[in-house]
C-alpha cells in the first residue's frame, strides 16, 4: 500500500508475508485476552487459562504483567479457602523477574494450573469492599475510649484471659456485619473459629454461609 508515494506496511501485507501465526496484538485485544485469562482461572479451567496465557506471551505480553494478574486473583479469587495460593503467586512473580523469557513461562504455567484447580472464595474482596464503604460514611466517629493509647482506658489485653476476652471494637454506631465467612476448605476452619469467638454475630451456626458453600473442592 502507498500513501502520497510512501510504502506503507499495514496489516494485510504483514499477514501475507507471516501467514497465520501473524498477530496484531493491540490494546484491545490486550484488555480482552487478559480478561479471558482471568475468567478462566476463576472458572477452574486451567486448559483455557494456559491457552489465553500463551496467546498474550505469543503476542508480546510482559510475562511481569500476567505475574501481577496471577497475584491479585490469588487474593480475589482464591483467598481463604487456600491461603497458600498468594505465597506460590507472589514466589512465581518473583521468578519471572529473575529468570526472564522463555523459562518463567514454565513457573507462570505452574501457578496458573495451581490457582485454576484451587478452591475459590472472594470473601476477602468482599468483606474490604464493605469494610471501606463503612468506613467513608463514618469518617468522623470517634475511636472507643478504650482503644485509645491512654491510661485507666478500660481496655482489657488478650494475653491476660487466654489469648481472647469479649470487648467492643467497632464504635457503636457501627452494626454492620463486615467478614461473612466462606465454609469452602481452608476457610471452613476459619469460619468455625469466627463463630465461636463471636457467635451473636451469627443468628444461627450457618445462617451466614452462603448456600452450596460447604465442603468446597
Amino acid at each position: 500500500a502507498k500513501n502520497q508515494g510512501k510504502d506503507i506496511i499495514d496489516d494485510e501485507i504483514l499477514k501475507t508475508y507471516f501467514g497465520e501465526e501473524y498477530t496484531k496484538y493491540s490494546d484491545t485485544e490486550h484488555y480482552n485476552l487478559a480478561s479471558a485469562f482471568i475468567k478462566s482461572i476463576r472458572g477452574s479451567d486451567p486448559d483455557a487459562a494456559l491457552y489465553y496465557m500463551m496467546r498474550m506471551i505469543e503476542g508480546g505480553e510482559d510475562p511481569r504483567f500476567i505475574a501481577r494478574r496471577l497475584v491479585i486473583l490469588a487474593s480475589e479469587d482464591v483467598g481463604l479457602a487456600d491461603p497458600f495460593a498468594l505465597v506460590l503467586a507472589v514466589a512465581t512473580s518473583h521468578a519471572v523477574e529473575s529468570v526472564g523469557l522463555p523459562e518463567c513461562i514454565i513457573n507462570l504455567s505452574e501457578c496458573v494450573i495451581y490457582l485454576s484447580l484451587a478452591p475459590k472464595s472472594n470473601s476477602s474482596y468482599e468483606a474490604v469492599s464493605k469494610a471501606q464503604e463503612l468506613a467513608r460514611k463514618t469518617m468522623n466517629i470517634p475511636v472507643p475510649r478504650h482503644l485509645l493509647n491512654v491510661e485507666n482506658s478500660g481496655y482489657k489485653y488478650p494475653h491476660l484471659y487466654g489469648g481472647f476476652v469479649k470487648q467492643t471494637y467497632l464504635p457503636k454506631q457501627v452494626k454492620d456485619k463486615i467478614y461473612v465467612p466462606k465454609n469452602i476448605a481452608k476457610e471452613a476452619k476459619l469460619a468455625e473459629v469466627y463463630r465461636k469467638l463471636w457467635k451473636e454475630r451469627f443468628s444461627s451456626q450457618e445462617s451466614d454461609v452462603k448456600d452450596g458453600e460447604k465442603g468446597g473442592k
